[in-house]
């Protein structure tokens, strides 16, 4: 079972801060445990559930690693079920080789155009905040049909290096998913590359309901701010503390209520429930997330302030990630990176309350 074998790994990922460069040990670690082959079709409730956990635990040890393997699962679940037998066929050889596939949509104007030319499809455009851009192997793209249509096409990315550029993904949280941009521009690609029919990426309810994905994955880095927070106050003798008892309780309630959105979200998403995509659904999961991750990343800047505290290396690169869930202000960056805004007064306030703890 992925779940139990992976408890043990992200436990030790989840101690371990070193640069934040992109997750490829992590990557390969995933494909050993059958992480990236798991999880193509979710035939019933139990593999729903194992997704969630599973993307929860690799979120809580590196959001970084967690928005790549969502990526993964989206593409692969994208081909299963829009694709023909022969491109299932060959995803499942490119899974059990061990390639990593992404999904990009985002686009610099004019956006990505596709035309039938002699010997396949000629690709013209870019693609932006392109989740690890020269690193994954396959990209599955959306571009305009001279029908007006959205396509999916399937991009192979061996030989694209040259096209890569990862210069401007300077970013405070996440930068390990190097998302920078992929210039196609007279990429061809053959008659096997297009999957499905046009319209198929948005097709409802499974382009806004697999939203849950994400959102778990942002779901574990708050609960993993929490544990280290918990953990804090007992090493530094202030588990009984009234104040910080009061704090936490708070930020475990927030955490547990998110918690159970998400699954809800989940559950109504993959049963392709119209319920799903209701506004409430949608809302609540990420409006939960928020406020768990603010609740602990506000308490857990005062314990960082303090150099010697090991909350401080435990968390450092997780709290830039999860600060966006807590409705930071971005500077740079897609729905899941960006830069946080420092606030003066805060960090002053988190600073005096430190120096007194």
């Amino acid at each position: 079972m992925v779940v139990e074998r992976l408890r043990p790994v992200v436990r030790a990922w989840d101690l371990a801060n070193g640069d934040e460069d992109f997750p490829t040990e992590r990557l390969r670690a995933l494909v050993a445990l059958g992480a990236t082959t798991a999880f193509v079709s979710l035939n019933n409730d139990g593999a729903v559930i194992d997704l969630l956990t599973t993307l929860r635990l690799i979120g809580g040890a590196d959001l970084s690693l967690g928005r790549i393997y969502e990526g993964h699962v989206n593409a692969a679940q994208l081909v299963q079920a829009y694709g023909s037998a022969a491109q299932r066929e060959a995803l499942a050889h490119d899974l059990a080789a061990g390639r990593i596939y992404g999904v990009w949509n985002t686009e610099p104007a004019p956006g990505m155009r596709v035309e039938q030319v002699a010997g396949g499809h000629r690709l013209s455009g870019a693609k932006s905040f392109a989740t690890g851009a020269g690193h994954i192997d396959k990209a599955l793209i959306t571009v305009r049909r001279a029908d007006g249509g959205r396509q999916m096409v399937l991009a192979d990315l061996s030989d694209a290096a040259a096209r890569v550029n990862n210069s401007a993904w300077h970013v405070r949280g996440m930068r390990g998913t190097q998302s920078g941009t992929l210039d196609f521009e007279d990429m061809i690609v053959g008659d096997d590359a297009l999957i499905g029919q046009a319209g198929d990426y948005v097709r409802e309810p499974r382009f806004s309901a697999g939203a849950w994905r994400f959102t778990a994955v942002q779901l574990g880095a708050v609960e993993a701010l929490v544990r280290h927070w918990r953990d804090h106050l007992v090493a530094t003798n202030k588990a009984n503390d009234p104040i910080q008892r009061a704090r936490i309780a708070a930020a475990i309630v927030a955490t547990r209520s998110a918690g159970l959105w998400v699954e809800s979200a989940a559950r109504l998403a993959e049963s392709g429930s119209p319920h799903a995509i209701a506004p409430r659904a949608r809302s609540a999961p990420r409006r939960s997330s928020r406020t768990a991750g603010s609740t602990g990343s506000r308490a857990i800047s005062a314990c960082t302030c303090v150099s010697r505290y090991p909350i401080r290396r435990a968390t450092a690169r997780r709290q830039r990630g999860s600060r966006r869930i807590a409705g930071a202000t971005i500077r740079g960056g897609d729905t899941w990176a960006g830069a946080l805004a420092p606030h003066g007064a805060a960090r002053a306030k988190a600073a005096d309350r430190a120096g007194r703890a």
